[in-house]
Parts: structure tokens; sequence; C-alpha cells
């Protein structure tokens, strides 16, 4: 008996051969030029001058006199909104301003304390100390009692840790969950008062 083959073909979809004379299908959904369909636009110039009300021929063909592309500011405005602008220098323009608003953006992380109900005094403290320097970066601290078999019986000993734990951090950071029960864990977020 023969082996059985799964013939598989290959599908690239944006690498397809072009032929001569056939342009690549773009990817941007912007009106722009050609696309500008309607039947009436509202035309701003170059300069931010109104041109006044006109076809969409027209405007495109105010824009090819100055050399310039036709883009479509409002569609949804009536008439719809166009202004002839380079548009190569727009979206570079549009990408740098993004780029600086990713820059100038905080990123706050959720960063994680783990306690128990028996956490000695001196252990306290080395938590204490690392929850500090996370909230001193501007992160917010995750803090969880575990308790395990019959520490559940004593709940209140887990309870005064984290309380003893949080009037450590009072000066650093406030409280944005208090300490709840969720299964076998205590758990209370803290946000820092350092703002970065």
């Amino acid at each position: 008996m023969q082996p059985f083959f799964i013939k598989k073909e290959l599908i690239k979809i944006n690498n397809y051969p072009l032929q001569s004379g056939q342009k690549r299908p773009q990817a941007s959904n912007e009106l722009i030029n050609e696309r500008i369909r309607f039947p009436e636009v509202l035309l701003i110039g170059p300069n931010g001058e109104q041109l006044g009300k006109m076809s969409s021929r027209q405007a495109l063909e105010e824009a090819s006199k100055l050399e310039l592309d036709l883009y479509c500011v409002a569609p949804n405005a009536n008439p719809p909104v166009c202004k002839i602008l380079d548009y190569g220098k727009f979206r570079f323009e549009q990408q740098k301003k993004a780029k600086e608003n990713k820059k100038k953006q905080k990123i706050i992380e959720i960063k994680e304390v783990q306690l128990t109900p028996q956490i000695g005094q001196h252990d306290l403290l080395v938590k204490v100390k690392a929850a500090i320097k996370f909230l001193q970066d501007g992160n917010k601290v995750k803090v969880g009692v575990r308790y395990r078999g019959r520490q559940l019986a004593h709940v209140e000993v887990g309870e005064d840790v984290m309380n003893k734990f949080i009037g450590y951090l009072d000066e650093y950071a406030t409280v944005e969950k208090p300490p709840l029960m969720e299964g076998r864990w205590l758990n209370a977020v803290l946000n820092s008062k350092i703002k970065k």
C-alpha cells in the first residue's frame, strides 16, 4: 500500500510576483487623491485658507496645479473637508508625533510581594524595602498573604501582618484595593504616591 501524501500549497498574500505595468495594492484606507469621490467638498488650501465648495474633480485639479496631494481631513462632515498638502510629509509628521507620544508614555507595572502569616520581623522589613523601591519607581504593588493548611483557621494573624506591612508603607503608598480574601490568599493593591 502506498503512503498517502497531502499536497500543501503556499499562499503568499503580499509577496505575489508583479507583472509589468501592474501596481501592488495599497494597504492604506485613507482618502487621498483619486480615492476621494464625493460630489462636493469644502477645499482648504496649503496655507490653511478656505477655497470654498467645489466638486472633488475640481479640487483634485487644484491640488495637481500646485503639485501637491488632495487629502480628506473630515470625511463625515457636510460637505466633506479636503486639504491640499504634501501627503508624504504629512504622514512623516504623524509618525514622528506618534513616536514622541509613545516615548512620553509611562507604563505602570504591578509588582508582587508575597508574605506569610508567621513571617519574621526582619523578613517583613526586607519585603517592605523591596516594596518601597517598586513604589519609588512609580509602580503599583500587589501584596499577598498566603495561607497554608490550618493557617486558614486563624485568618486574623495574616490580617495583622498585612496591616503592619501597609503601615510601614504609609508615606510611600495609598491603598487602592483594601485587603480582601480570595481563596487562600489575602490580597491588597497599593498605589504609589510618587508620580514619575
